[in-house]
């Protein structure tokens, strides 16, 4: 009996229909020869731009040294030369650092970690956050109802707390922060007491819900709370750190100081590597055992990573971020000023989104798809994200991303616009 070939899921959908033979710096080629400029940056993984000579190189040298070391048998020197350099870019006393190989594994850990460092069971998050995709994660996500579709119940313990989205309130950023902070100290009143309450976990800049920034007031509001009441406070930089901000840390942007920053994405470009750190007398109120898995801190991983933070300090991809961040966004708001269909432009540094929405000003996601289609024949690749059929176009360069590449995607993205003026 004959077999029949694999095949890919189906419930894995791609939101183009490239199939990429091989990228370069900005660019992404298909198998026809046809050039891409990439402003998906694989979700933020890229940072270095697709296969950075340096970051090859070491790659290829440690694969022919040591592949796969398993850290809870041995040690390896990228591991250790890793967390050295990282423990050199956290803030305050942090300095002790558990990897894994996903942003959901890391966020897991840091679940496992406030619950058992602080005796409590719940985790604090907020509306529209994303976190991950295994289940623990996944029940502090709610950055769209599709992801929680036909898995629930969520694990307990969690409860969700507004996040100050002005544009959505319609308000300023005061008022939605006081708003926010209010709501807050109203759960803890009624439904997570603060010695019930371990932890809250935040993005500084929520990514799958559109790239909303948080404020300072906000942000500061949580560290307040966290002091008075022994709560950790928790940061998934996962996708906003490393350089996209424009900081190197996202929560830098707000004067704060967190007890836990969980890391990936653009950590080791394109390598599956993700850390949590916190302080060491944090870290080691954890339990024998909670920390682990097999491949985390990968010997090649780590050994891209290393390569990954030369490249940052050394082109200055975090000042790069910035400096490029605020032309895109100035050209993305003069695109906004002549078109009706984006309502809001929104983000900082090199993580941008623009919400589409049809002649009633409500979210359109259709339209936002199309956009996306009309800009990859174009050569421009472009996702989307968003509760409402994913109506924000998101704009996620590699950090090497210049000027001129900057116009040519804007130019590419008004010609997309124009065409998918109806269907």
């Amino acid at each position: 009996m004959a077999h029949r070939p694999g095949e890919l899921s189906p419930l894995l959908k791609q939101s183009t229909g490239i199939t990429v033979s091989h990228g370069e710096g900005m660019y992404l080629f298909d198998t026809e020869g046809k050039r891409y400029l990439d402003f998906s940056a694989g979700i933020g993984v890229t940072a270095t731009g697709h296969c950075h000579p340096k970051v090859v190189a070491a790659a290829q040298k440690q694969v022919a040294r040591l592949i796969h070391g398993q850290y809870a048998i041995v040690k390896h020197t990228g591991l250790l030369t890793l967390t050295e350099r990282l423990g050199e870019r956290m803030p305050g006393d942090i300095n002790s650092i558990f990897y894994s190989n996903a942003g959901t594994e890391a966020v897991e850990a840091s679940i496992r970690l406030a619950r058992q460092a602080t005796g409590r069971p719940n985790i604090i998050v907020f509306q529209g956050g994303f976190h991950g995709r295994t289940m623990g994660s996944l029940s502090l996500t709610t950055s769209s109802v599709g992801l929680r579709a036909g898995v629930q119940p969520m694990m307990g313990g969690v409860v969700v707390s507004p996040f100050p989205n002005a544009h959505r309130y319609g308000w300023d950023e005061e008022t939605a922060a006081d708003f926010c902070l209010r709501e807050l100290d109203n759960i803890f009143a009624t439904q997570s007491a603060p010695v019930e309450s371990a932890a809250v976990l935040v993005e500084p800049v929520q990514g799958e819900a559109g790239y909303v920034p948080a404020s300072t007031r906000f942000m500061q509001g949580l560290r307040s709370r966290c002091d008075e009441h022994g709560m950790l406070m928790i940061v998934d930089e996962v996708q906003s750190g490393y350089g996209r901000s424009g900081r190197f840390w996202a929560h830098e942007h707000f004067d704060v100081t967190p007890d836990v920053i969980i890391t990936a994405k653009g950590l080791a470009s394109g390598f599956p590597l993700s850390a949590i750190a916190a302080p060491h007398d944090i870290m080691e109120k954890g339990w024998p055992g909670s920390q682990g898995g097999t491949y985390g801190g990968n010997a090649v991983a780590c050994a891209a990573a290393l390569a990954t933070l030369d490249v940052i300090e050394e082109e200055g991809l975090v000042e790069n971020a910035a400096e490029q961040g605020d032309y895109l966004f100035s050209r993305l708001e003069a695109v906004k000023a002549a078109n009706p269909a984006i309502d809001v432009v929104r983000g900082k540094g090199l993580m941008i989104g623009t919400q589409i929405v049809d002649s009633g000003g409500r979210p359109d996601g259709q339209r936002a798809m199309r956009i996306l289609k009309e800009a990859e024949k174009r050569g421009l690749v472009l996702i989307r994200c968003g509760a409402y059929g994913g109506q924000i176009v998101r704009w996620l360069p590699p950090l090497i991303v210049n000027r001129q590449q900057i116009d040519e995607a804007v130019e590419i993205f008004e010609q997309a616009l124009e065409a998918s003026g109806t269907g």
